[in-house]
């Protein structure tokens, strides 16, 4: 299961790398995207998933591996808001730039 996604994560990581050197501004909206997804599923899989755990630990001396780390969780659950609201401001620059300029280029004019 770890292969499967730290597989998961290079392919993400990947693609997003490669979109966010395109010269469309789209592009780089996507990929800017999938990058923000390959971070979350890397802060999530280091919480190391439990299945049936509850995620508080109660009063006590208990075994503290024996319970699942709700931090990592909270980061990504935060990190998703964030995230949604950063393409939301760049989709709003974005049309306003191809509103001024005319093109969706990243630099603002069409390659000759």
């Amino acid at each position: 299961m770890e292969l499967i996604l730290a597989i998961g994560i290079a392919v993400l990581c990947s693609c997003g790398i490669y979109l966010m050197l395109r010269p469309r501004t789209f592009q780089v909206i996507i990929g800017l995207s999938l990058l923000s997804y390959a971070v979350n599923l890397f802060i999530f899989s280091m919480g190391r998933l439990r299945v049936d755990a509850v995620p508080v630990i109660d009063s006590g001396t208990v075994d503290a591996s024996q319970y699942t780390d709700p931090v990592p969780q909270a980061l990504v659950l935060t990190a998703i808001v964030i995230g949604f609201a950063m393409t939301a401001l760049f989709l709003v620059i974005m049309l306003a730039a191809r509103g001024l300029t005319g093109t969706d280029h990243v630099d603002g004019r069409e390659q000759r």
